[in-house]
């Protein structure tokens, strides 16, 4: 047997969030971004290990395609970027957060909570680096170049074929 809740925070409740994130930059800002990269990181490693809610797991491709972001070093992520990335991924490097991880089931809510509170404020730079990602996977071949359709749409209106 399986429930289904239905959680809706309001503006009080996703104040709450921020503050958290605020206080968890405030925490680890003397940390070096490979140990934020690397406390996210563990996140994907302890999570796995155990029971959480599908919830929670489904947010966690979105974390790590956010620790993609910042350690890619093909993609070339502007300085500006960069930090708002770490300064989402700092509430995983701080042991204080909302719900500690230990407590059964729900350790890890607060958790997916704020990836997606990230996700909707990084999703610029999310879908520009899966752009990038898929770019890079097929070859780095221009779209029109791969399908063999031209698709880049200033050449066709020039009346220039596709190279």
């Amino acid at each position: 047997m399986s429930l289904d809740i239905t959680i809706q925070l309001d503006d009080a409740d996703l104040d709450h969030f921020i503050e958290a994130m605020k206080r968890a930059q405030a925490n680890v800002s003397n940390l070096a971004p490979q140990a934020i990269v690397d406390a996210a990181s563990k996140l994907l490693v302890d999570v796995p290990r155990t029971r959480v809610p599908h919830f929670v797991k489904d947010r966690l491709q979105s974390l790590d395609q956010m620790i993609q972001l910042v350690i890619d070093a093909g993609y070339g992520l502007p300085d500006e970027d960069r930090h708002r990335v770490l300064s989402c991924l700092a509430y995983f490097a701080d042991p204080d957060d909302i719900i500690p991880d230990s407590v059964p089931v729900i350790g890890f809510l607060d958790d997916a909570i704020m990836i997606e509170l990230c996700v909707r404020e990084l999703k610029p730079e999310i879908e520009a680096y899966s752009d990038f990602v898929r770019y890079r996977n097929q070859g780095g071949k221009p779209p029109w170049r791969r399908s063999g359709q031209p698709q880049d749409r200033a050449r066709r209106l020039a009346g220039n074929p596709p190279p």
